[in-house]
């Protein structure tokens, strides 16, 4: 049995964007099943208000600040499965200019500086650097002003470059 939805515009947008908003749910999230289940969520919630939104052309910037928002909700709600250790890992080792799996790790250990990051600058630092969205349409988006953006990317940015796992970079 074939489901069919009220409204046909949804499904074909969802269609259209889906891989774009999975890459960002997957950049608000530590996993991919995670990023999925975010994903899924704010499309739940675009689906319910569909009829209400106005602009069609702003559905990204909707369905992006319902991913935000709803991973704001449940990073509050988590429960801490975190546990301290006595002992640091290895540092990564420099990587070779040319070599893939030296770029990979860089990559990685960025990835993991990225998720260091206080979940409001990790919204902003995601949607400015991985989304390449300017200041202001990621302050438009995250519903805050530009000076917001700059002071809190900057404040972001100034964590990775302290980040001891990204010090091989510099």
């Amino acid at each position: 049995m074939t489901q069919t939805f009220p409204y046909p515009s949804f499904s074909s947008y969802v269609k259209a964007r889906q891989p774009v908003l999975l890459r960002t749910a997957r950049s608000l999230t530590a996993n991919p099943s995670d990023a999925e289940d975010l994903l899924q969520t704010a499309l739940t919630k675009t689906y319910v208000a569909w009829e209400r939104i106005e602009d069609h052309r702003a559905l990204d910037g909707y369905v992006r600040r319902a991913l935000v928002n709803t991973r704001t909700s449940q990073w509050r709600k988590r429960k801490v499965d975190e546990f301290a250790c006595d002992e640091m890992p290895e540092p990564e080792p420099v990587p070779g200019a040319d070599d893939p799996a030296d770029r990979q790790a860089l990559r990685d250990a960025m990835w993991r500086a990225v998720m260091k990051l206080p979940a409001r600058q990790r919204a902003m630092v995601v949607l400015r650097y991985y989304e390449d969205l300017s200041e202001a349409r990621t302050a438009e988006v995250l519903g805050v002003s530009v000076g917001t953006v700059k002071s809190a990317v900057s404040r972001a940015l100034g964590k990775l470059r302290e980040d001891p796992e990204l010090g091989i970079v510099r």
